[in-house]
């Protein structure tokens, strides 16, 4: 019986992710006010990057601005407004963003040292 409840999950999973996708676009409009088109480009250099950042990460951050654990009046003012499925679904869509962001590999980074 756990195994069936558990394939249901799975199987409904991507249903959910599609159904927040579609809306995120929208939601995260204000977002791209100071983040930039797609979060890619702030319009300030103390603004940070977003597209490319982890899900779980602009998702962790966003309920700290709503609780008041991470401090910014800016960020605080607009994450209190989102619902948890709001900020699964800006989180989601900032994450698949195209970034200017890099990171070495390790293996370049060993192929630099003699």
């Amino acid at each position: 019986m756990k195994r069936l409840i558990a394939l249901a999950m799975l199987s409904l999973a991507p249903v959910g992710a599609a159904f927040a996708d579609a809306a995120a676009p929208e939601k995260a409009a204000v977002c791209t006010s100071c983040h930039g088109e797609r979060g890619a480009k702030p319009i300030a250099p103390t603004y940070p990057v977003i597209a490319g950042q982890y899900a779980n990460y602009l998702e962790h951050a966003l309920h700290e601005y709503k609780a008041g654990t991470r401090k910014n009046p800016i960020m605080a003012a607009q994450a209190a407004a989102l619902s948890d499925e709001d900020i699964k679904a800006i989180a989601h869509y900032f994450s698949t963003q195209d970034s200017p962001l890099y990171t070495p590999s390790i293996a370049a980074g060993r192929a630099a040292v003699p």
